[in-house]
């Protein structure tokens, strides 16, 4: 038997039913900090900031890195990281081009990921749409609800670790006719959406992502659709329920948000006329 990747890890568990105990081995999901720096500033003066730590699933840590870069604002492009290496076991650097602004203030007290936190609805949707840097094009793409139906099977099949665990959530992205372009898991919702970004710009996808739909595992919350809107995509859907802010922020980006997506049924909670 090959080694276990570093994302799940095997733990003696005992198993309790009305008959008897038993004790055998599980499956569980790693669950670790990373720490995210930058490097940005002219040569001569490159400075260091410790942007953020987030509790992730190991692997694919530079597509997390670089997702949450883009759909924090930080970055617009792929290309203004020119690299992304390992300091540490659990800390990532992400060197960015000279001419990225970085205005750390802001970044020290306020990412878009506690954005709905402690701040009221309204200031968390205005703060995206300051510096959203792609907004779907209106009534482009259609997706048949055919389509739509199939998305999750599609990506269940694809869940190789949740198959293992029961423990990950996941986000994907498929074409218009329902292919499946990419898929990310990890145990924070917003990590895996992070990382289908980041796999997407990392293997130079064309911005902004207006001819994918986005599926995530669970529910709908703010901060996958302020991450979907951030990224252009035109149409989110999620198994589980949307909150009433996601769906605000929905409307008002001009994104198509989809919920209850089970069997052949879902709901549409924004502009319902990309779904035909």
């Amino acid at each position: 038997m090959p080694p276990l990747p570093s994302s799940i890890a095997t733990i003696e568990a005992h198993t309790v039913t009305p008959e008897h105990i038993e004790k055998h081995a599980d499956v569980l999901v790693v669950e670790e900090p990373l720490e995210i720096r930058l490097a940005y500033g002219n040569p001569g003066r490159r400075r260091q900031l410790s942007l953020a730590v987030t509790m992730r699933t190991p692997g694919n840590d530079e597509d997390l890195a670089l997702g949450f870069l883009f759909t924090e604002g930080i970055l617009q492009h792929a290309e203004q990281a020119t690299a992304i290496r390992w300091l540490s076991e659990n800390t990532l650097l992400v060197e960015l081009l000279p001419a990225v602004p970085v205005e750390v203030e802001r970044l020290t007290r306020h990412l878009f990921t506690s954005s709905s936190c402690g701040v009221c609805g309204k200031a968390s949707i205005d703060a995206v749409q300051t510096v959203s840097c792609y907004y779907p094009t209106p009534n482009y793409p259609q997706f048949s609800r055919e389509v739509i139906f199939h998305l999750p099977h599609r990506l269940r099949q694809a869940q190789a670790m949740f198959e293992a665990t029961g423990g990950l959530h996941a986000t994907a992205l498929f074409g218009e006719q329902g292919q499946l372009v990419c898929l990310r898991e990890d145990i924070g919702r917003h990590n895996a959406t992070d990382k289908a970004i980041g796999a997407a710009l990392r293997a130079g996808e064309t911005l902004p992502l207006r001819h994918y739909v986005m599926l995530v595992s669970g529910r709908a919350g703010f901060e996958l659709v302020q991450k979907a809107a951030m990224a252009g995509i035109p149409c989110l859907a999620a198994v589980g329920a949307p909150s009433h802010l996601a769906v605000e922020m929905a409307q008002s980006s001009g994104m198509t948000l989809i919920g209850f997506l089970r069997g052949e049924r879902f709901n549409i909670y924004s502009h319902p006329e990309r779904i035909c």
